[in-house]
């Protein structure tokens, strides 16, 4: 059976091909009586409207692509949440795209999506700014996301406050008496603010003398390393502070292997609360990214950029706050 096309909705219902185009594109000037003999058709035979025609006569496609850092990350999820909540509200689908297994993927990625002529694009997570990024940021509506990275004109970032998260992080650790609190530091711009916010932080605290920022990256595998080395090293701290909750989860490990008890002889910190912190075996105490409402921010700077992509970029920080749970505790004496 042949699929139902606008002409045989149009004669089902009796009027033009032009009105079923009306009621499709949600137009007010079309008599209430004629709009459901229109639905009632669409309804009857399963009419189901064609993306590309519908594209080419709007001149939208009404979907925006969505480039992540890395979805074996679980705050990517929970961002994709919030940013999906308000993008069906405003009848936004999403290309989703995971550039983590190549970055020179981002290229090819972008500029599909530029061919596609795609109504908006979101970038989330750490990126290095790249010709085809920054093309594309100026041809299309685009909001970054979780990243401090890119600064472009026209763009609207959507972050979490680094800043005042780990500012709540080195806190929860000196109230509890710890001094030896040493940082396992991740890469991009977002790690670096982090990081610089511990040294800051701690010398607010009078505790300069005990900054120690240990090289490390985004990945469980990064956080095992650096710990390692922590642990290993003459002098070992009462606390460690990562970058982000997947490092944390690879620190625990190393530290178990030791025979080290959480917390009682080393408390760690991670970063984003994702759901690996709030598992009961892990309980890892942890800053709260105010991960779907960074999303839902996020998508609605996009909608409205789409609305008007020549207004001024805007930056906005969402707070964070301090998740307590059991893997940090008092220093032992």
């Amino acid at each position: 059976m042949a699929q139902p096309t606008i002409r045989t909705v149009a004669a089902h219902a009796g009027v033009s091909k032009s009105l079923v185009s009306l009621v499709l594109r949600g137009s007010s000037s079309v008599s209430e009586e004629k709009r459901a003999a229109v639905e009632d058709a669409i309804r009857e035979l399963g009419y189901r409207p064609n993306l590309s025609a519908r594209s080419l006569t709007q001149n939208r496609t009404h979907i925006v692509g969505v480039l992540l850092n890395d979805l074996r990350n679980p705050w990517f999820v929970d961002c994709l949440e919030g940013m999906t909540s308000i993008l069906q509200q405003h009848d936004l689908k999403m290309f989703l795209a995971d550039g983590r297994l190549d970055r020179s993927s981002d290229e090819s990625f972008v500029r599909s999506f530029m061919d596609l002529r795609l109504d908006g694009l979101a970038l989330v997570g750490t990126r290095r700014p790249t010709p085809a990024i920054a093309e594309a940021a100026a041809l299309i509506p685009t909001v970054v996301v979780a990243s401090r990275d890119l600064d472009f004109p026209g763009v609207d970032v959507v972050a979490n406050d680094d800043e005042l998260g780990t500012r709540l992080a080195v806190e929860h650790l000196v109230a509890q008496g710890h001094r030896r609190i040493t940082h396992i530091a991740g890469t991009g711009a977002v790690a670096d603010i982090r990081a610089q916010s511990y040294h800051d932080a701690m010398v607010s605290h009078g505790l300069k003398r005990h900054i120690r920022v240990e090289p490390g990256g985004m990945t469980e595998d990064a956080g095992h390393a650096a710990c390692s080395r922590i642990l290993d090293g003459r002098t070992r701290p009462t606390a460690i502070f990562a970058v982000n909750d997947i490092v944390a989860i690879g620190a625990m490990t190393a530290c178990q292997e030791r025979g080290l008890s959480i917390p009682q002889q080393v408390s760690i910190v991670g970063y984003d609360n994702t759901s690996i912190a709030q598992l009961r075996h892990v309980r890892l105490t942890s800053v709260e990214n105010a991960t779907i409402e960074v999303g839902e921010r996020a998508a609605t700077a996009l909608v409205d950029r789409i609305a008007d992509p020549d207004r001024p970029g805007s930056l906005t920080l969402v707070p964070p706050a301090i998740q307590v749970r059991g893997s940090t505790a008092p220093p032992a004496p």
